[in-house]
């Protein structure tokens, strides 16, 4: 079964998430075993396909045939759906596969059975199977399919706790702006084939030269995509999403916000790169340096403990941006230091999504215990959660970069890199991570430090258990990050920066 390992990561929690509300009908504890069953199953898929990729190159699989070139019309054209997985693609579903590990056994014990657990646990792992799919396809409308399933699960994710009042009004809105993305997307789409009649990434790429109607398509893709990143001025969808969603499923939802911008690497770089002008590197990092500024600052005034950690998870979005988009300002000359860059802003991916999800996990276990996220009616409960509290810390550190932690080691090359474009890149990076880092221990102070606080309410053991694998991750990655710069990161920064020729040639032959 290992060679179809692409198909499998797609179509296992595709299958599987129908079938969780069926197995609740029987059992409970049956349709638990089988949730853990799928997302084992995902992470294992996402293991396989990155260790084969990275040893053998990259990955074609042809859904109805033996090998690639089975599927090439005359001229070259691709006849069948294929999915291609790089070394960036891998990358991507290595970060999923981690994050499903930790936050599925969390929400088995978080969410309560009167509370809809079999709807979210089903809408989970729907989740799970879009962003699966938008990692490996290798297909524009595909790409659009699993774009639409992860935007109508989130929601789901976001509003089914009608109950609270706010959920619904989160849900509507993040909803209005993941259809105008949709939307953009569809009609970029559609511009590419009603001009190449085509779907195909690598024969697209092939045929793009900078038209019209290339530039006219770009310009859809970059206002769908920035939109489901949460790129200011159109982030303030994320936090009340982040916000008002179940903890232990927000996790998930910021991978989702990660693969939307896989997305967006993978049309520019790989689709656009050969007609690229340095303008649009230039537009990122400009998106990416508001998003940072603008959501370190809307971070100081909530009084919500999961909406401040939402504007966190913002903010990082922002650094992201900015190392990939020193890339695109500098990929025709390709200078070593915006490979460097790069590097940093796709391991910060890698980072966010441990770091972002343990400080909402920790949300989530502070929730659990008192009953509340509001910072005014907290304090103390660094002395009845201490385990908590550490974990908080330690997390709020490492997203503001402190080191020695993984935060630190994707920074310093976003640092690095954008200073050597422009000494102001860097210095604005520096300043705002200062400033979240000021943000996140005023939230410390409120929530953690003070008189001890009465915990009547005792923590599931399956809580410890995410928490800390999660935490030991941000240490691991920031005590020896070389080994996983060099083994994981490197070769998927070189899949964008170098890897345009290899992608397709692999996909359509020469």
């Amino acid at each position: 079964m290992s060679i179809h390992a692409p198909i499998l990561a797609i179509a296992v929690p595709l299958l599987g998430g129908f079938a969780v509300p069926l197995l609740a009908r029987i059992h409970k504890k049956i349709r638990d075993l089988w949730v853990l069953v799928v997302v084992l199953v995902v992470a294992a898929c996402a293991g396989y396909v990155a260790a084969h990729v990275l040893k053998e190159g990259i990955w074609i699989y042809v859904l109805g045939a033996r090998n690639p070139q089975e599927t090439l019309a005359p001229g070259g054209f691709p006849i069948r759906i294929m999915l291609t997985a790089d070394a960036m693609s891998a990358f991507m579903g290595i970060i999923a596969g981690l994050i499903v590990l930790v936050a599925f056994p969390f929400a088995l014990k978080y969410i309560p059975e009167e509370e809809g657990k079999t709807l979210s646990l089903t809408l989970g792992v729907l989740l799970l199977a879009g962003i699966m799919g938008m990692s490996y396809t290798g297909d524009l409308f595909n790409f659009f399919v699993f774009l639409e399933v992860t935007s109508i699960a989130a929601c789901g994710i976001i509003g089914f706790r009608t109950w609270t009042g706010r959920a619904p009004e989160a849900a509507f809105k993040t909803i209005l702006l993941f259809g105008l993305s949709g939307l953009f997307f569809l009609l970029a789409v559609a511009f590419l084939y009603g001009e190449y009649g085509a779907l195909n990434l690598a024969y697209l790429a092939a045929q793009i030269k900078g038209s019209m109607v290339d530039r006219l398509a770009l310009a859809l893709f970059l206002a769908g995509l920035l939109i489901k990143v949460a790129a200011a001025p159109v982030h303030f969808w994320a936090p009340d999403a982040y916000g008002e969603a179940p903890a232990a499923k927000t996790p998930l939802l910021v991978v989702n916000t990660q693969v939307s911008l896989y997305g967006l690497w993978r049309i520019l770089f790989t689709v656009y790169g050969g007609a690229l002008n340095a303008g649009v590197g230039w537009l990122v990092v400009s998106l990416g340096l508001l998003t940072m500024v603008v959501a370190s600052f809307m971070a100081l005034a909530q009084t919500d403990l999961g909406r401040l950690v939402a504007y966190g998870a913002v903010s990082q979005i922002g650094y992201m941006m900015l190392g990939v988009g020193v890339g695109l300002v500098t990929l025709s000359g390709r200078p070593d230091y915006g490979l460097v860059a790069m590097k940093g802003g796709i391991f910060h991916m890698l980072n966010d999504a441990l770091t972002i999800g343990l400080l909402f996990l920790c949300v989530g276990a502070v929730e659990w215990a008192k009953g509340t996220r509001d910072l005014r009616e907290l304090g103390g409960l660094g002395h009845g959660l201490p385990g908590v509290a550490l974990c908080f810390l330690l997390a709020a550190l490492a997203l503001a970069g402190i080191p020695p932690l993984n935060g630190f080691a994707s920074k310093i090359l976003i640092y690095e890199g954008s200073f050597r474009l422009s000494p102001i890149l860097g210095a604005v990076a520096v300043l705002a991570s200062i400033f979240l880092l000021a943000v996140f221990v005023r939230a410390f102070q409120g929530a953690f430090l003070g008189p001890k606080a009465e915990v009547e309410v005792k923590l599931p053991w399956g809580f410890f258990l995410s928490l800390g694998v999660l935490a030991v991750g941000i240490l691991v990655l920031g005590l020896v990050p070389g080994f996983f710069v060099e083994e994981l990161v490197t070769p998927a920064a070189k899949a964008l920066w170098h890897g345009r020729a290899l992608y397709l040639a692999a996909v359509l032959g020469g």
